[in-house]
């Protein structure tokens, strides 16, 4: 089938007046080429080893009736397309013009994103935690604390021995205990009188960070060593297993986690589509965006209408589209400079 289809005679290629150039790969990120399409038959005419400047130019220079060429940004294209068909006005074509409006606004949206926290429904306020009952005998340890209830048990056991008659050297050999920690234990009225130093709420060094770490776990931010390695550099000199202890306690705790916002091109996508074609729930989405955020309603805004010249081809509009969207950015560059005075 291969030797019958290379027996064919090429086939007869009138000289293009308009061309499309694009890259293509044979194998992507490594090898790439460079394929020409006539843009009023929409046919492929041919195709180049390479992407080179060069080469396009060589192609361009053997067929002078090109008077159009519609490539998208690349250097060597606009190089090749200049040395090669000078007489040629070169164009961007719809594609490539909508694909690089998506890019920008999805990095604009990006820039704005603390405006997508107004999306999240905020979490009903959980059922104040019972304060935990005082015990009878005031000690600073609820009953039940696995570190009170030991020594309250031992406390026990050595007066109760002591009382029996037994010696502390008796108590020290019965119990299994050191001689200071009977001394401590016999010498002590209560138990309480022990509950001091390492069993206390000490101060934590993550005690200044845990504000910083409430806010973001509220954000949608729960991986623990994301969140270490951000308030290393803030001066936290602890572990990463005391920032996963207190992100645990969090998680198993039953209040609810705040939901996470939608991503930036989330919403690119909801400027980007059609609004007639825009589910009713999203569109509500998008319209609470735009009032709590100037920037991304102006972008909306600005996107339409570049849309609407596009697929009506209404480039006479462009001048004024473009002088629209300098003077917003103007205004934007103001505004803090305004706020601040």
């Amino acid at each position: 089938m291969l030797r019958l289809v290379d027996a064919l005679p090429e086939p007869e290629v009138t000289a293009p007046r308009v061309v499309g150039v694009d890259e293509y790969a044979t194998r992507k990120g490594r090898h790439y080429g460079t394929i020409l399409i006539d843009i009023e038959t929409r046919r492929p005419i041919d195709l180049l080893p390479d992407r080179e400047a060069s080469s396009l130019a060589a192609w361009l220079a053997a067929r002078p009736g090109v008077e159009v060429i519609c490539r998208d940004r690349a250097p060597f294209f606009a190089e090749g397309a200049t040395a090669g068909a000078p007489q040629a006005v070169q164009v961007a074509d719809r594609w490539h013009l909508w694909h690089n409006v998506s890019e920008a606004a999805e990095r604009a949206v990006a820039q704005h994103r603390r405006c997508l926290g107004a999306l999240v429904t905020a979490a009903p306020d959980p059922d104040p935690e019972p304060a935990p009952e005082k015990d009878s005998s005031g000690s600073p340890w609820p009953t039940g604390h696995r570190f009170a209830g030991r020594t309250r048990a031992r406390h026990a056991d050595v007066h109760a021995l002591l009382e029996a008659g037994h010696s502390r050297r008796s108590v020290q050999r019965q119990l299994g205990m050191t001689w200071r920690t009977v001394k401590q234990l016999a010498e002590a009225k209560a138990p309480e009188e022990l509950f001091t130093g390492q069993w206390q709420n000490r101060p934590s060094v993550l005690d200044d960070y845990k504000s910083y770490l409430d806010d973001r776990w509220n954000e949608g931010c729960t991986n623990a060593w994301k969140l270490w390695e951000e308030i290393v550099p803030l001066g936290y000199k602890g572990s990463y297993q005391r920032v996963r202890a207190y992100l645990h306690k969090k998680r198993t705790s039953p209040r609810p986690v705040v939901a996470r916002p939608p991503s930036p091109r989330t919403v690119a996508g909801w400027i980007l589509r059609r609004p007639e074609t825009l589910p009713e729930p999203e569109q509500l989405l998008l319209k609470t965006v735009r009032t709590h955020c100037p920037e991304i309603d102006a972008l909306t805004r600005h996107v339409r209408a570049f849309a609407v010249m596009l697929t009506e081809r209404q480039g006479e509009r462009l001048p004024d589209w473009l002088v629209a969207v300098r003077q917003g950015r103007k205004v934007r560059n103001r505004r803090p400079h305004s706020a601040s005075s």
